[in-house]
């Protein structure tokens, strides 16, 4: 039974389109002893909202979930929906490929007040497609907030069908998919076939661009963590349908689209948020600091999309 308040969540995440655009899979800045850096995270907080970012994603691949603990996990959560303070929306990731623990964290971000939840695909255990469904459900149904689901095969060993996807949006408080696969075909078939208002978002940078002008409602986006202004100026103008104006700024980006897997994410992507002085050169084993031979690769792809400029 969907309560009215969640009814009402979901109509204005969901119905009104407020999660599209550019929204930052955030880095969580970290000391260089590992501990979180919570006077760095209220920073990156404030310059993403400076800078026009749509939406903070926290605690997903990009901001090192696999290797914070459960409390930390919750922790941070907690930090940047009160750093927020409701001027920007807050998504969480509560993903596990447990289904019990991704009940308790989607829990928990329910409690620290998160817009929404993103829950990727369970790693490792290469679920069927009806164990997805059944996970999914189960996790929808046990807490009533506005959940995406996330799809990234080249890192869990599991791709979720576009049928699968379909079925499920039609449970109320599924409310989109962050689908990182890179395969544009999808975009059509599932915004055919899906529930009017589910939101079709990229997790995929480098083609991000073209898979809003596709219909997608936005990119939860890597390279935002470097030049947040102009991933929301790109963005903007591909959801409008603008070809030429988007592709004249993401041609200035794809540098970084490019380089910033030149090791596993999220290892380029810490080194040039230090790079732009705003975190110190922390990370946590078994993730290392980007190798010294891509250093130059890096800087030169921020030189290009002008992040430095920015940082200064």
């Amino acid at each position: 039974m969907v309560s009215t308040i969640l009814e009402s969540r979901i109509k204005y995440l969901r119905g009104n389109r407020v999660l599209q655009g550019s929204m930052v899979a955030m880095v969580t800045p970290m000391k260089a002893d590992g501990a979180v850096d919570q006077a760095a995270l209220k920073g990156l907080v404030e310059f993403h909202i400076e800078q026009g970012t749509d939406a903070i994603v926290a605690t997903g691949t990009t901001g090192e979930s696999a290797t914070l603990t459960f409390d930390e996990h919750v922790e941070v959560i907690h930090s940047v929906v009160d750093m927020a303070a409701g001027r920007i929306p807050v998504i969480a990731g509560t993903g596990a490929n447990s289904t019990q623990e991704a009940i308790n964290l989607t829990a928990a971000a329910r409690e620290a007040g998160a817009d929404a939840c993103l829950l990727v695909t369970p790693y490792y255990n290469k679920p069927t497609q009806e164990g997805l469904y059944l996970h999914f459900r189960a996790i929808a149904e046990a807490i009533d907030i506005p959940q995406i689901l996330y799809n990234v095969p080249r890192r869990t060993a599991c791709d979720m069908s576009d049928e699968t996807t379909i079925r499920l949006s039609e449970i109320p408080n599924i409310i989109g998919i962050k689908d990182a696969t890179g395969d544009l075909d999808r975009v059509a078939n599932v915004l055919e076939k899906a529930e009017d208002s589910f939101i079709l978002l990229s997790g995929d940078d480098d083609t991000g661009m073209e898979f809003m002008l596709r219909g997608g409602s936005g990119v939860i986006s890597v390279t935002a963590n470097v030049v947040p202004a102009a991933m929301n100026e790109m963005c903007g103008y591909a959801l409008s349908g603008d070809r030429a104006a988007a592709q004249k700024i993401n041609d200035r980006l794809l540098g970084l689209h490019c380089k910033l897997f030149v090791e596993a994410n999220p290892i380029p992507v810490k080194w040039a948020v230090a790079a732009m002085g705003r975190c110190e050169e922390g990370i946590r084993l078994p993730l290392t600091w980007l190798s010294e031979p891509f250093h130059d690769d890096v800087r030169g792809a921020m030189q290009q999309a002008g992040a430095l400029a920015i940082s200064v």
